[in-house]
């Protein structure tokens, strides 16, 4: 049976995004080449990757290892802290675009609000400028917390596309994907089957799985879906990553939606602290 394509979010600024991907994080150059290269087979299209993850090179290369037109594949790099401003983000967004070998990337996204360097609205202004030259479809934010965004928009009145957050069953971000979907913004998941494999292993998880015939880890990414949410699970196993895209023949009841929505634990469960690696 052929893998069920992957339906696409039209955007803020015009770009339409595949709502699955795959995350490249903490992949090295060359695990994220011939990972995206056999994920491109597999029928991905969203890649995701960041200055911060050292991969760049490696994702670039996998993206021209496939017969794939450019303009089918969707691209999304993070600017790190050190170049939050106007200018310097055109710098580090020719950087990153050196190394990933495109002329223009799909998405960029500031990785990290650092409110303690308070530059985030510079930053957004110099990705701001870089949407209105066209050198980037999407423009979005990565780990900002509404406050943050109230900011960006009072000082600025740019729209982000995307808000990117760490979120799955056991931290459900009710209030910023409130707050995201009132003003338009779509809200990506990072680490969407969470950390140690725990999630996987709920009676809730394990019983959906078993009626529909899933794997636990499928029941989850269908549980973003239903939640009308992005995400880009991080695999290095193409039957992992296939087994992962394989979730648009089914979908989960809303009954089912909320009581894996009830696993949540609240702010205890996150990691996205300023010094975690994604």
């Amino acid at each position: 049976m052929s893998t069920p394509a992957v339906p696409t979010l039209k955007l803020t600024n015009g770009a339409s995004i595949p709502r699955l991907g795959l995350g490249t994080w903490p992949m090295s150059e060359h695990e994220a080449e011939v990972a995206v290269a056999q994920a491109i087979e597999i029928g991905y299209r969203l890649f995701d990757t960041a200055y911060a993850y050292g991969n760049e090179k490696g994702v670039g290369r996998g993206l021209r290892a496939t017969a794939v037109p450019r303009e089918e594949l969707f691209v999304t790099t993070k600017l790190n802290g050190e170049w939050h401003g106007v200018q310097a983000a055109q710098e580090a967004f020719q950087t990153s675009a050196d190394r990933l070998g495109v002329d223009y990337v799909d998405m960029y996204l500031i990785h990290w609000p650092l409110p303690q360097q308070d530059t985030y609205v510079e930053a957004w202004k110099g990705l701001a400028k870089l949407l209105e030259d066209g050198r980037v479809r999407a423009i979005g934010l990565s780990n900002f917390k509404p406050s943050h965004i109230d900011r960006v928009l009072a000082d600025t009145g740019v729209m982000p596309d995307v808000n990117q957050i760490e979120l799955n069953p056991t931290l459900t971000r009710d209030e910023t994907r409130a707050y995201d979907a009132a003003h338009g913004i779509a809200t990506q998941s990072w680490s969407p089957i969470g950390r140690g494999g725990d999630l996987l292993s709920e009676p809730v998880v394990t019983g959906l799985a078993e009626r529909y015939g899933k794997s636990p880890a499928q029941i989850v990414l269908r549980w973003h879906m239903d939640l009308d949410l992005i995400t880009v699970p991080k695999s290095a196993n193409p039957e992992r990553m296939k087994e992962n895209i394989e979730i648009f023949d089914f979908a989960l009841t809303e009954d089912e939606v909320k009581a894996i929505t009830a696993l949540d634990q609240g702010e205890a469960a996150a990691t996205d602290s300023d010094v975690v690696g994604h």
